[in-house]
Protein backbone atom coordinates (compact mmCIF):
# COMPACT_ATOMS: atom_id res chain seq x y z
CA UNK A 1 0.00 0.00 0.00
CA UNK A 2 0.83 3.30 -0.69
CA UNK A 3 1.70 5.51 2.22
CA UNK A 4 -0.34 8.32 3.55
CA UNK A 5 -0.21 12.25 4.87
CA UNK A 6 -1.39 12.68 8.30
CA UNK A 7 -4.55 14.43 7.16
CA UNK A 8 -5.34 11.14 5.46
CA UNK A 9 -4.86 12.59 2.08
CA UNK A 10 -3.26 9.26 -0.16
CA UNK A 11 0.01 10.34 -2.20
CA UNK A 12 -2.27 9.77 -5.38
CA UNK A 13 -4.89 11.69 -4.45
CA UNK A 14 -1.64 14.18 -4.21
CA UNK A 15 -0.49 13.07 -7.91
CA UNK A 16 -3.74 13.65 -9.26
CA UNK A 17 -3.77 16.89 -7.61
CA UNK A 18 -0.28 17.55 -8.77
CA UNK A 19 -1.03 16.41 -12.43
CA UNK A 20 -4.27 19.16 -12.42
CA UNK A 21 -1.76 21.93 -11.41
CA UNK A 22 0.55 20.88 -14.11
CA UNK A 23 -2.16 21.06 -16.74
CA UNK A 24 -2.29 24.93 -16.33
CA UNK A 25 0.90 25.57 -17.71
CA UNK A 26 -0.15 25.30 -21.21
CA UNK A 27 -2.54 27.56 -20.85
CA UNK A 28 -0.56 30.39 -19.13
CA UNK A 29 2.61 29.74 -21.76
CA UNK A 30 -0.26 30.55 -24.13
CA UNK A 31 -0.70 33.64 -22.44
CA UNK A 32 2.57 34.80 -22.32
CA UNK A 33 4.46 36.40 -25.19
CA UNK A 34 7.85 35.89 -23.51
CA UNK A 35 10.53 33.65 -25.62
CA UNK A 36 9.48 29.71 -23.81
CA UNK A 37 12.98 29.69 -22.45
CA UNK A 38 12.96 32.86 -20.53
CA UNK A 39 9.10 31.59 -19.46
CA UNK A 40 10.79 28.39 -18.27
CA UNK A 41 13.46 30.08 -16.50
CA UNK A 42 11.56 32.44 -14.70
CA UNK A 43 8.68 29.23 -14.23
CA UNK A 44 11.86 27.59 -12.06
CA UNK A 45 13.39 30.40 -10.38
CA UNK A 46 10.43 31.58 -8.45
CA UNK A 47 9.59 28.48 -7.47
CA UNK A 48 13.02 27.89 -6.43
CA UNK A 49 12.44 31.40 -4.00
CA UNK A 50 9.13 29.61 -2.68
CA UNK A 51 11.25 26.89 -1.92
CA UNK A 52 14.44 27.12 -0.54
CA UNK A 53 13.34 29.65 2.52
CA UNK A 54 11.81 26.17 3.72
CA UNK A 55 14.72 24.27 3.50
CA UNK A 56 16.93 27.07 4.96
CA UNK A 57 15.81 27.78 7.97
CA UNK A 58 13.46 23.80 8.50
CA UNK A 59 16.32 21.77 6.98
CA UNK A 60 19.75 23.07 8.00
CA UNK A 61 20.88 20.13 9.33
CA UNK A 62 19.95 18.01 6.65
CA UNK A 63 21.93 19.96 3.92
CA UNK A 64 25.18 19.48 6.21
CA UNK A 65 24.51 15.89 6.01
CA UNK A 66 23.81 15.59 2.42
CA UNK A 67 26.01 12.82 0.88
CA UNK A 68 27.87 14.26 -1.93
CA UNK A 69 26.49 11.09 -3.93
CA UNK A 70 22.68 12.38 -3.63
CA UNK A 71 23.87 16.32 -4.20
CA UNK A 72 25.64 15.62 -6.80
CA UNK A 73 22.53 12.95 -8.33
CA UNK A 74 20.06 16.11 -7.14
CA UNK A 75 22.47 18.72 -9.54
CA UNK A 76 22.06 15.77 -11.88
CA UNK A 77 18.45 16.07 -12.17
CA UNK A 78 17.78 19.91 -12.62
CA UNK A 79 20.07 19.85 -15.39
CA UNK A 80 18.51 16.88 -16.97
CA UNK A 81 14.86 18.90 -16.37
CA UNK A 82 16.46 22.50 -17.88
CA UNK A 83 17.08 20.22 -21.27
CA UNK A 84 13.94 18.96 -21.04
CA UNK A 85 12.70 22.25 -21.34
CA UNK A 86 14.94 23.54 -23.69
CA UNK A 87 14.93 20.18 -25.89
CA UNK A 88 11.24 20.35 -26.20
CA UNK A 89 10.33 23.68 -26.65
CA UNK A 90 13.22 23.88 -29.99
CA UNK A 91 11.76 20.63 -31.11
CA UNK A 92 8.38 22.30 -31.78
CA UNK A 93 10.44 24.49 -33.92
CA UNK A 94 11.48 21.80 -36.30
CA UNK A 95 8.97 19.15 -36.30
CA UNK A 96 5.34 18.70 -36.39
CA UNK A 97 3.10 19.35 -32.94
CA UNK A 98 1.82 16.07 -33.23
CA UNK A 99 5.26 13.97 -33.34
CA UNK A 100 7.06 16.66 -30.85
CA UNK A 101 4.28 16.19 -28.38
CA UNK A 102 4.04 12.18 -29.29
CA UNK A 103 7.28 11.53 -29.25
CA UNK A 104 8.17 13.83 -25.71
CA UNK A 105 5.33 11.36 -24.14
CA UNK A 106 6.87 7.97 -24.50
CA UNK A 107 8.83 9.19 -21.69
CA UNK A 108 6.94 6.29 -19.80
CA UNK A 109 8.85 3.45 -21.44
CA UNK A 110 12.37 5.12 -20.50
CA UNK A 111 10.95 5.68 -16.73
CA UNK A 112 9.95 1.35 -16.78
CA UNK A 113 13.22 0.51 -18.30
CA UNK A 114 15.28 2.73 -16.52
CA UNK A 115 13.25 1.42 -12.92
CA UNK A 116 13.89 -1.90 -13.95
CA UNK A 117 17.28 -1.18 -14.47
CA UNK A 118 18.83 0.98 -12.03
CA UNK A 119 15.78 0.66 -9.15
CA UNK A 120 15.02 -2.96 -8.87
CA UNK A 121 11.13 -1.99 -9.57
CA UNK A 122 9.63 -5.24 -11.41
CA UNK A 123 7.53 -4.42 -14.53
CA UNK A 124 4.59 -6.78 -14.63
CA UNK A 125 2.29 -7.29 -17.48
CA UNK A 126 -0.28 -5.29 -15.95
CA UNK A 127 2.41 -2.46 -15.81
CA UNK A 128 3.36 -3.03 -19.55
CA UNK A 129 -0.10 -2.81 -20.39
CA UNK A 130 -1.16 0.05 -18.99
CA UNK A 131 1.93 2.02 -20.22
CA UNK A 132 1.15 0.92 -24.21
CA UNK A 133 -2.73 1.72 -23.80
CA UNK A 134 -1.64 5.84 -22.01
CA UNK A 135 0.74 6.60 -24.66
CA UNK A 136 -1.08 5.18 -27.43
CA UNK A 137 -4.27 7.58 -25.82
CA UNK A 138 -1.75 10.11 -26.08
CA UNK A 139 -0.72 9.93 -29.56
CA UNK A 140 -4.25 9.85 -30.50
CA UNK A 141 -4.46 13.20 -28.34
CA UNK A 142 -1.96 14.67 -30.56
CA UNK A 143 -2.79 13.65 -33.77
CA UNK A 144 -6.76 15.57 -33.10
CA UNK A 145 -4.19 18.11 -31.81
CA UNK A 146 -2.55 18.78 -35.42
CA UNK A 147 -5.76 18.86 -37.22
CA UNK A 148 -6.29 22.40 -35.59
CA UNK A 149 -3.25 23.87 -37.69
CA UNK A 150 -1.05 23.54 -40.65
CA UNK A 151 2.38 21.32 -39.48
CA UNK A 152 5.04 20.81 -41.36
CA UNK A 153 6.75 17.13 -41.98
CA UNK A 154 8.57 16.20 -39.22
CA UNK A 155 12.30 15.97 -39.30
CA UNK A 156 14.79 13.89 -38.06
CA UNK A 157 16.51 16.53 -35.35
CA UNK A 158 13.13 17.84 -34.31
CA UNK A 159 12.26 14.36 -33.50
CA UNK A 160 15.46 13.45 -32.14
CA UNK A 161 15.00 16.69 -29.63
CA UNK A 162 11.76 15.20 -28.39
CA UNK A 163 13.20 11.56 -27.73
CA UNK A 164 15.55 14.13 -26.00
CA UNK A 165 13.08 15.44 -24.07
CA UNK A 166 11.39 12.45 -23.32
CA UNK A 167 14.68 10.76 -21.86
CA UNK A 168 15.81 13.65 -19.66
CA UNK A 169 12.65 13.81 -18.00
CA UNK A 170 12.61 10.81 -17.46
CA UNK A 171 16.02 11.07 -15.91
CA UNK A 172 14.48 13.70 -13.85
CA UNK A 173 11.57 11.25 -12.53
CA UNK A 174 14.46 8.17 -11.70
CA UNK A 175 16.29 10.16 -9.49
CA UNK A 176 13.66 11.86 -7.78
CA UNK A 177 12.53 8.30 -7.11
CA UNK A 178 16.09 7.51 -5.87
CA UNK A 179 16.72 10.17 -3.66
CA UNK A 180 13.69 11.00 -1.84
CA UNK A 181 14.18 7.90 -0.25
CA UNK A 182 16.86 9.30 1.87
CA UNK A 183 16.09 13.48 1.42
CA UNK A 184 13.85 15.31 2.36
CA UNK A 185 11.58 16.75 -0.01
CA UNK A 186 12.64 20.46 0.41
CA UNK A 187 16.46 20.12 0.27
CA UNK A 188 16.10 18.24 -2.88
CA UNK A 189 13.82 20.37 -4.49
CA UNK A 190 15.92 23.15 -3.81
CA UNK A 191 19.19 21.61 -4.95
CA UNK A 192 17.08 20.33 -8.33
CA UNK A 193 15.50 23.66 -8.70
CA UNK A 194 18.65 25.27 -8.17
CA UNK A 195 20.58 23.46 -10.89
CA UNK A 196 17.56 24.23 -13.14
CA UNK A 197 18.19 27.25 -12.70
CA UNK A 198 22.21 27.64 -13.90
CA UNK A 199 21.71 25.68 -16.97
CA UNK A 200 18.48 27.57 -18.07
CA UNK A 201 20.53 30.91 -17.36
CA UNK A 202 23.34 29.98 -19.29
CA UNK A 203 20.54 28.75 -22.17
CA UNK A 204 18.81 31.97 -22.34
CA UNK A 205 22.03 33.79 -22.60
CA UNK A 206 23.33 31.96 -25.09
CA UNK A 207 20.31 32.44 -27.36
CA UNK A 208 20.29 36.13 -26.84
CA UNK A 209 17.00 37.27 -24.95
CA UNK A 210 16.98 39.69 -23.01
CA UNK A 211 16.77 38.65 -18.93
CA UNK A 212 14.77 41.64 -17.38
CA UNK A 213 12.95 43.73 -20.46
CA UNK A 214 9.49 42.38 -19.66
CA UNK A 215 6.25 44.16 -19.30
CA UNK A 216 4.13 43.53 -15.49
CA UNK A 217 2.15 40.83 -17.24
CA UNK A 218 4.38 38.86 -17.76
CA UNK A 219 6.10 39.13 -14.31
CA UNK A 220 2.76 37.58 -13.20
CA UNK A 221 2.25 35.41 -15.64
CA UNK A 222 5.80 33.64 -14.76
CA UNK A 223 4.91 33.89 -10.88
CA UNK A 224 1.67 32.31 -11.63
CA UNK A 225 3.69 29.23 -13.49
CA UNK A 226 5.80 28.82 -10.49
CA UNK A 227 3.03 28.42 -7.86
CA UNK A 228 0.79 26.59 -10.02
CA UNK A 229 3.15 24.17 -12.41
CA UNK A 230 5.48 24.84 -10.32
CA UNK A 231 5.25 24.33 -6.30
CA UNK A 232 1.63 22.81 -6.79
CA UNK A 233 2.58 20.30 -9.90
CA UNK A 234 6.39 19.47 -9.93
CA UNK A 235 6.77 20.03 -5.90
CA UNK A 236 4.26 17.71 -4.79
CA UNK A 237 5.51 15.49 -8.11
CA UNK A 238 8.42 15.04 -5.74
CA UNK A 239 6.88 14.52 -2.75
CA UNK A 240 4.69 11.82 -4.35
CA UNK A 241 8.03 10.13 -5.42
CA UNK A 242 8.71 8.89 -2.30
CA UNK A 243 5.86 6.96 -1.90
CA UNK A 244 4.76 6.26 -5.11
CA UNK A 245 6.94 4.44 -7.96
CA UNK A 246 8.60 6.11 -10.92
CA UNK A 247 6.29 3.91 -13.43
CA UNK A 248 2.96 5.32 -11.82
CA UNK A 249 4.35 8.28 -11.72
CA UNK A 250 5.58 9.12 -15.18
CA UNK A 251 2.59 6.86 -16.63
CA UNK A 252 0.08 9.66 -14.37
CA UNK A 253 1.80 12.63 -15.72
CA UNK A 254 0.28 11.33 -19.20
CA UNK A 255 -3.15 12.92 -17.71
CA UNK A 256 -1.58 16.29 -18.35
CA UNK A 257 -2.85 16.68 -21.95
CA UNK A 258 -6.26 16.05 -20.36
CA UNK A 259 -6.25 18.52 -18.03
CA UNK A 260 -4.76 20.87 -20.19
CA UNK A 261 -7.68 20.09 -22.94
CA UNK A 262 -9.69 20.63 -20.31
CA UNK A 263 -8.82 24.14 -18.91
CA UNK A 264 -8.31 25.11 -22.70
CA UNK A 265 -12.23 24.85 -23.13
CA UNK A 266 -12.55 27.09 -20.02
CA UNK A 267 -10.06 29.76 -20.53
CA UNK A 268 -9.25 29.98 -24.28
CA UNK A 269 -12.52 28.70 -25.53
CA UNK A 270 -10.82 25.64 -27.68
CA UNK A 271 -13.13 22.94 -28.21
CA UNK A 272 -11.81 19.47 -28.90
CA UNK A 273 -12.46 17.37 -31.09
CA UNK A 274 -13.59 13.40 -31.00
CA UNK A 275 -10.04 12.38 -31.59
CA UNK A 276 -9.12 14.29 -28.84
CA UNK A 277 -11.49 13.41 -26.25
CA UNK A 278 -11.20 9.58 -27.02
CA UNK A 279 -8.00 10.10 -26.73
CA UNK A 280 -8.24 11.30 -23.49
CA UNK A 281 -10.59 8.54 -21.91
CA UNK A 282 -7.69 5.68 -23.55
CA UNK A 283 -4.96 7.75 -21.92
CA UNK A 284 -7.34 7.72 -18.07
CA UNK A 285 -7.70 3.80 -18.96
CA UNK A 286 -3.90 3.32 -19.20
CA UNK A 287 -3.15 5.67 -16.08
CA UNK A 288 -6.33 3.31 -14.50
CA UNK A 289 -4.61 -0.21 -15.22
CA UNK A 290 -0.98 1.09 -14.23
CA UNK A 291 -2.22 2.53 -11.33
CA UNK A 292 -4.37 -0.51 -9.84
CA UNK A 293 -2.11 -2.65 -11.40
CA UNK A 294 0.81 -1.74 -9.39
CA UNK A 295 -1.51 -0.98 -5.88
CA UNK A 296 -2.37 -4.71 -6.47
CA UNK A 297 1.04 -5.32 -6.57
CA UNK A 298 1.83 -4.18 -2.99
CA UNK A 299 -1.47 -5.35 -1.29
Amino acid sequence: MYGRLDTEVTPLAALAFAILASSTSAILVRWSHAPSSVAALYRVLFTTLLVAPVAVFRYREEFRRLSVRDLGFAVVAGVALAIHFAAWFESLNHTSVAASVTLVQSQPIFVAVGAAILLGERIDRPTVVGILVAIVGAAAMSIGDAGEAPVSDATLYGNSLAILGAITIAGYVLAGRSIRQRVSLFPYVTVVYTACVLALVFLVGGQGHAFLAYPPREWLLFLAMAVGPGVFGHTVVNWVLRYVESVVVSVAWLGEPIGSTLLAVIFLAETPDAITVVGGLVVLAGIYVTTVGRERGHG
